[in-house]
């Protein structure tokens, strides 16, 4: 992969940052997919959540099968930020970004493995709740908090505020792939 063009690339776009990390860097925790369990309405409910998208070892093995990740970020205002519907409108506009990455990487032939921020909303009605296999795996991308990675630690880490305040928004999304 030729990092240089799709640092260029990536400057196009509106990213509040990219850092290149190792997956090994991520921490895993079960206490983030007892979150899930216990407060997401998506549980049990997508091929983008638990328990469609395996243990929490089971992740943390996937993510550590790749040697190197870009973490993306975008940022957006809101007028009140505990105005849920209001923030979560904002997510879409993260998710176009995130694909126009991924066809950054597709173009110079690599294929990421993506953790965004959805529970998948590309199928009306998702083929996790038939029994089936997903119709779209190549649209969908799991969320961060599904795979039970604590993204709080990594962004510090590498000096990216996380909360600005009562009306901004920071989306996260992670590429992971071998160079």
């Amino acid at each position: 992969m030729d990092k240089e063009k799709l640092e260029a690339k990536l400057s196009e776009l509106p990213l509040y940052a990219s850092v290149y990390l190792r997956p090994d860097e991520l921490e895993f925790s079960q206490r983030i997919r007892h979150i899930c369990q216990t407060e997401c309405p998506m549980f049990d409910k997508s091929w983008a959540c638990p328990p469609a998208v395996g243990t929490v070892e089971e992740c943390r093995e996937k993510c550590l099968s790749y040697n190197r990740c870009l973490m993306i970020a975008t940022i957006t205002e809101v007028s009140d930020i505990s105005n849920i519907e209001e923030t979560l409108a904002t997510r879409p506009e993260h998710e176009a970004v995130t694909n126009r990455v991924r066809d950054l990487f597709r173009q110079q032939g690599v294929e990421p493995f993506i953790l965004s921020t959805e529970a998948c909303t590309v199928c009306s009605r998702c083929a996790w709740l038939d029994g089936l296999p997903c119709r779209m795996p190549g649209r969908m991308h799991p969320c961060v908090e599904s795979h039970g990675i604590v993204l709080i630690p990594t962004a510090e880490k590498y000096g990216l505020e996380f909360q600005y305040g009562q009306n901004v928004v920071t989306w996260f999304s992670l590429l992971f792939f071998n160079e």
